[in-house]
């Protein structure tokens, strides 16, 4: 039992590690399509934190299944939210460019 949590928390920090490093070689101009175009991940995260949820042992998994559709929801509606504020601006300016208001 010791020796399977260590390795899950060793994948796990490795995971964060890697991420961590390869988000941070994204240029900032494309942080915002790159959010907005792993939204479906997001969805899949949520979708597996439900069904660890629903095959909930004990209260442990239940609240890591919890957290995981709480943050994975975060997520979805926060790439959702900085989705339309960048169309948005998009928008506006071709509203400019017509003379509309």
């Amino acid at each position: 039992m010791g020796s399977t949590l260590v390795h899950e928390l060793l994948v796990f920090m490795l995971a964060v590690f890697v991420g961590f490093q390869l988000i941070a070689k994204v240029p900032s101009v494309l942080h915002t399509p790159l959010m907005s175009a792993t939204n479906a991940i997001h969805g899949v995260i949520v979708i597996g934190a439900l069904v660890v949820c629903a095959t909930a042992k004990g209260p442990v998994e239940l609240t890591i299944g919890a957290l995981g559709v709480f943050f994975g929801t975060l997520n979805v509606v926060g790439g959702y939210v900085v989705t339309d504020r960048m169309l948005e601006m998009f928008r506006s300016k071709q509203r400019e460019e017509k003379g509309q208001p």
